[in-house]
């Protein structure tokens, strides 16, 4: 065996015995606490967590079905917000001043406001034109919220593109949303996916606001089914499928990283 990887593994052994001690470390100060009894009883009831985890999971196809077309307007709107909000010259002065009007309402209204104000509002106008279901004005407000802040981390993305690469696609010959499509956004999307990833992630806690309008998903069979029982533990039911989305989501974007370096 080399010297480097001999220094390797002790490193590894190093790592995984530090980490044995610190995880006994924490289930011992846990469980020998005074309250742990009542918290386990509470928290960690196996025979609650079994009888509600398929109603749970059942309506946590409702989130799950929220979150993927909210994400995927999410990326297109986002991304045309923040290619109008980098428009340059004055005569774009207009639609540049209303972007960032937009965006800075969306990102400074509670989300929880904005989903009450169209679930509720729009419905009680009693207009025929308009849909009324609450889970759509739900998704409207979800997408108008995150289109405020991914179109930020969009545009971060696009001013971090060297103004050297667009003059440079201009010089060979591209129009300018040619040289946008073909060398300043693929840069720029590259660059921005871990906070796009963590917007998404928070995007995927946020599904559990619909809530407030009535919908049964997964967060409010939790409370119901907590709520009946006098127990906690159907939450952790429901925190475990949003870690079952959300830590995938993570390791996809770790290995997309590691390609494309």
């Amino acid at each position: 065996m080399t010297a480097r990887g001999s220094s390797e593994s002790r490193a590894v052994a190093i790592a995984v015995v530090s980490t044995i001690v610190v995880l006994a470390a924490i289930v011992v100060v846990v469980t020998r606490s005074p309250g742990w009894d009542e918290f386990k009883a509470y928290f960690l009831n196996w025979g609650y967590y079994r009888d509600s985890f398929e109603e749970i999971a059942r309506a946590f196809l409702v989130n799950v079905k929220i979150f993927l077309v909210v994400e995927a307007v999410v990326l297109v709107t986002a991304l045309l917000m923040a290619i109008l909000r980098s428009l340059p010259g004055p005569a774009f002065f207009p639609i540049r001043a209303l972007a960032v009007v937009y965006v800075d309402f969306f990102r400074g209204v509670p989300t929880i406001l904005v989903i009450l104000m169209l679930g509720q509002g729009i419905p009680a106008l009693q207009l025929s034109w308009l849909p009324t279901d609450q889970i759509f004005w739900a998704s409207v407000a979800l997408v108008l919220v995150y289109t405020a802040y991914v179109s930020e981390v969009y545009r971060a993305g696009i001013d971090s593109v060297h103004p050297s690469q667009r003059q440079a696609a201009l010089a060979v010959g591209l129009t300018g949303g040619q040289a946008l499509r073909f060398v300043v956004l693929p840069q720029a999307v590259r660059r921005v996916l871990p906070p796009l990833l963590n917007d998404f992630i928070s995007l995927q806690k946020d599904v559990a606001l619909v809530a407030i309008l009535g919908p049964q998903e997964a967060f409010r069979v939790a409370q119901i089914d907590a709520s009946s029982t006098f127990n906690y533990t159907p939450l952790l039911a429901a925190a475990a499928l949003y870690l079952c989305v959300t830590i995938p989501l993570a390791r996809v974007l770790d290995h997309m990283q590691r390609r494309s370096r």
